[in-house]
């Protein structure tokens, strides 16, 4: 599979990671849930926004495989993050030990993969 189109396959995902995250924050809105939830949907937004940008600077980048690694990265440790926060909060308890740092450890990745990414961009673009 090419990156641009698995790329495309990121972008489709990170859309419903963001359509999740409005959906969890009415939830936590009108049902008085659990403080966790308003932090999972603001990170589903947020990243799943994140996620879409990062594949949108794909297209004609100096480095679009990074973007789109950085991308994916993104829509796996937040899946993971929020996943796990929601899960605490709904069910009582977690995807599996470790989801969330292990999330949150892969958001880290993918921001600092992005901006390499820019900066490759920069470099390689002289004039």
């Amino acid at each position: 599979m090419s990156w641009a189109r698995w790329g495309s396959w990121i972008a489709g995902i990170a859309a419903l990671l963001g359509a999740a995250g409005v959906a969890l924050a009415a939830a936590a809105a009108h049902g008085g849930g659990h403080p966790s939830l308003p932090t999972a949907a603001n990170f589903l937004i947020l990243h799943g926004a994140g996620a879409l940008a990062l594949v949108a600077s794909s297209r004609g980048a100096a480095a679009p495989r990074a973007y789109v690694l950085a991308a994916t990265l993104m829509v796996l440790g937040v899946m993971l993050f929020s996943g796990d926060l929601t899960a605490r909060a709904m069910v009582g308890d977690r995807l599996f030990p470790f989801a969330a740092p292990t999330g949150g450890a892969l958001l880290i990745c993918a921001w600092l993969v992005g901006g390499v990414a820019g900066f490759v961009g920069a470099f390689a673009r002289r004039g």
